[in-house]
């Protein structure tokens, strides 16, 4: 597997590696690279079956196999310690990393998760793969920042939306490696396992999430033994991307943050 690591301004910065959503793009990351790049060495990767990385996955595909390839990747650069940020299923992939591997994590931050899909987001999911299966990846493709952005978002940024559509197109991880990707996500579930992860983490959620409502990060707080949340007022699915500015200071208050957290919501 192919990664991309950026070196910090200074010697013997922290890794910080940074897991997209089911899209899987490394790109997703744009909006943080530079901010987070003033304090962290970055990794940013394509995950198996997309980008840079696309080849046909298995039938069984499954959040085990998308952490031991990013982990076995790590260790083939000389990387045996570091931090996690996750967007979405990036978020289960960084908690199952956490789980299989914990001598080499050391924190963890997960944007707009959950411990198991709930009814409203499988609804949603099921929404998608009706178009993608009925209508081809074109119109799955229109229809994704419906689910990723607020509406008011969307209507001043439609030159943006055409041009991200347009390179998702050409970049299309295709129908079947999309559909195994997508039913790891559906099948994980993360209620037995949770208060095994002792790492601390932090959670950032936006209250107007469509996909994946803000009360999933709540759920998942209480489940962590160690974890903060912190609850954004707007930004939809991708804060990270509309309020990008509020987002990376929050984010990087947080990384900063000395453990314990006293489960405090902020």
């Amino acid at each position: 597997m192919q990664i991309e690591l950026t070196q910090a301004p200074f010697l013997n910065a922290p890794v910080l590696l940074l897991i997209a959503g089911l899209g899987g793009m490394g790109s997703y990351w744009l909006p943080q690279r530079a901010a987070l790049a003033e304090h962290y060495q970055l990794v940013v990767y394509d995950q198996r079956g997309t980008g840079v990385n696309k080849e046909p996955l298995p039938n069984d595909y499954c959040l085990a196999d998308m952490a031991h390839e990013i982990h076995t990747a790590m260790l083939q650069q000389g990387i045996v310690h570091y931090n996690v940020l996750g967007h979405a299923l990036g978020g289960l992939v960084a908690m199952q990393l956490a789980l299989d591997y914990p001598a080499a994590i050391d924190k963890l931050a997960i944007i707009n998760g959950w411990l198991q899909l709930n009814a409203h987001t499988r609804r949603c999911f099921s929404v998608r793969e009706t178009l993608l299966h009925d209508s081809g990846p074109g119109a799955y493709l229109q229809a994704q920042p419906l689910f990723l952005y607020p509406a008011d978002w969307m209507a001043a940024n439609q030159p943006r939306l055409e041009a991200e559509e347009a390179m998702h197109n050409a970049h299309f991880q295709g129908q079947e490696n999309l559909t195994r990707r997508l039913n790891a996500l559906k099948v994980a579930d993360f209620h037995a396992t949770a208060a095994h992860i002792h790492q601390p983490v932090l959670l950032i959620c936006s209250r107007d999430d469509l996909l994946v409502p803000w009360n999933c990060s709540e759920e998942l707080h209480h489940a962590l033994p160690d974890s903060l949340l912190e609850i954004m007022p707007w930004g939809g699915h991708a804060c990270n991307v509309t309020a990008a500015s509020d987002f990376n200071q929050r984010l990087l208050r947080l990384l900063a943050t000395e453990p314990a957290y006293h489960k405090e919501i902020v």
